[in-house]
């Protein structure tokens, strides 16, 4: 385990963490999206990360102080977005046993290897590896939503793992693959 470390308020540097749908080489589009996408990614954080879990809601109150005395009036709107979620709520057991963030950038962040190198390959960055990433707590008030986002800084590759969504060789066991002259 690596201790997270604040790097300021809201700047938060943690892991290893698993990653899930990572868009960092390319930015990502949503369908109605009329702008150019964003780089992002799901970070999965154990719950068993207290430490983790203590410094991400550190820099998230942080981030909520600044938007009471910037962003919303000073006051905390009734009704605020925030970013850290319970994946035991999700649909996808493979989030079940950890915390959640969605974190997003315009810039292309950082992707680099153990020993601080870029990785250029897009194949070395795959939903299920384990990292360490560095993401900044926000504040926001855009067309009336108000809440806390996470901003994407970077993300260094901790270890390979298994991919997410990806079938293995033994899904297609005990299947006839024969010729089927019926056909």
């Amino acid at each position: 385990m690596i201790t997270p470390q604040i790097i300021n308020d809201t700047k938060v540097v943690f892991g290893p963490c698993r990653l899930s749908f990572p868009h960092l080489f390319a930015k990502k589009k949503f369908d109605g999206d009329t702008g150019d996408g964003k780089y992002m990614v799901t970070v999965m954080i154990p719950k068993k990360e207290k430490g983790t879990i203590n410094a991400i809601n550190k820099a998230i109150e942080t981030a909520k102080a600044a938007g009471i005395a910037k962003k919303w009036g000073g006051k905390e709107p009734r009704k605020l977005t925030l970013p850290l979620m319970d994946g035991d709520d999700a649909n996808d057991e493979l989030m079940h046993g950890h915390y959640t963030i969605k974190a997003k950038s315009n810039m292309r962040p950082g992707v680099l290897d153990k020993e601080r190198n870029p990785i250029v390959d897009e194949e070395e960055i795959y939903g299920g590896m384990w990292a360490v990433v560095s993401v900044t707590f926000f504040p926001y008030n855009a067309a009336g939503n108000t809440g806390v986002g996470v901003a994407l800084n970077g993300v260094v590759k901790f270890r390979d793992d298994e991919r997410f969504g990806q079938s293995s060789d033994h899904d297609f066991d005990g299947i006839d693959l024969e010729d089927d002259d019926d056909l």
